[in-house]
């Protein structure tokens, strides 16, 4: 049963260290196709599945109004799925390779600006550690462009003078630079967080964490972020969240010179590509102004 391998290959995604937000996603993309073949092919059987078939649930995946973004994921996921089947010699042959991605529109990525983030970073201040931590926060998303996933993980040993160490996607470690006005929010958190748990055994290493001493999940962090855009009075077509808050970070280090290899390395991306979908969310002045700066004659 084609199930049953789903059930070893997620196992193998384990092994390999894989996130668990990751195999989740990677389970549920893999059993749409396992649903679709038993629906309208009976098909159970690995072997008996074809390029032709999945052809077919692609066009079913677009019928259905799905964009060629989301169903390129299916398709990165159900070609992760095959390379794992052939090289467990379950199947010969690899019926990926004759399915191709579909063409994506480039989406301009729109985000916050500078005055909102200003707004967004003062609706917390340090008079208490939960407001304390909750400025941290924001600020470390602006100043890093680290990932929602990446900031809970985030453990204090990880926390050093003018960087901090990023455990990112697919268990890579990458380093992301911190300002001195970061720091020193960092060091003002770090006095009123010991102060906070004095009287507490601390039982996690995470740098950012709950009043309880819990790390925080996602969905607490992404709340902070939307509290803070209704009293900042974000505009009400920017999404004011975490994910927004990286966009922002990686494009403000792009308008103010940083080149694309090196802003790709702090992000974490898996090729530069990534990053220069970025670049179609900056608006003409911005890269006039740019093109100010680095002009060959001024430079000579």
């Amino acid at each position: 049963m084609i199930s049953g391998l789903l059930k070893e290959f997620t196992f193998d995604l384990q092994i390999k260290n894989y996130s668990k937000r990751t195999i989740e996603t990677y389970n549920y993309n893999c059993s749409q196709l396992i649903y679709y073949l038993r629906d309208n092919f009976d098909i159970d059987d690995i072997e008996e599945v074809s390029s032709l078939h999945v052809k077919k649930f692609i066009q079913y995946q677009t019928s259905i109004g799905n964009k060629p973004t989301y169903i390129n994921s299916l398709i990165k996921t159900l070609r992760a799925f095959y390379v794992y089947l052939v090289n467990e010699e379950y199947v010969a042959l690899n019926i990926m390779k004759k399915v191709h991605f579909l063409k994506e529109e480039t989406p301009v990525i729109k985000t916050f600006t500078d005055e909102e983030v200003a707004r967004l970073i003062e609706v917390y201040d340090f008079k208490s550690y939960l407001n304390a931590r909750n400025k941290v926060i924001i600020a470390m998303f602006v100043d890093t462009g680290i990932r929602l996933s990446e900031l809970i993980n985030l453990e204090t040993a990880w926390i050093n003078e003018t960087n901090i160490r990023v455990l990112g996607k697919g268990a890579k470690w990458r380093y992301a630079p911190i300002s001195l006005m970061l720091r020193k929010y960092m060091i003002r958190y770090e006095r009123i967080k010991e102060k906070y748990f004095s009287k507490k055994k601390l039982e996690h290493g995470n740098y950012i964490l709950s009043r309880s001493g819990r790390p925080l999940t996602s969905v607490q962090i992404e709340c902070i972020v939307r509290e803070a855009g209704k009293v900042a009075k974000v505009r009400e077509d920017i999404r004011c969240s975490p994910h927004t808050l990286r966009h922002y970070s990686i494009q403000a280090n792009l308008r103010n010179g940083l080149d694309l290899y090196s802003c790709s390395k702090i992000a974490g991306h898996e090729n530069i590509q990534i990053t220069k979908r970025y670049l179609q969310g900056l608006e003409t002045e911005n890269i006039l102004e740019m093109a100010k700066q680095s002009s060959p004659l001024m430079n000579l």
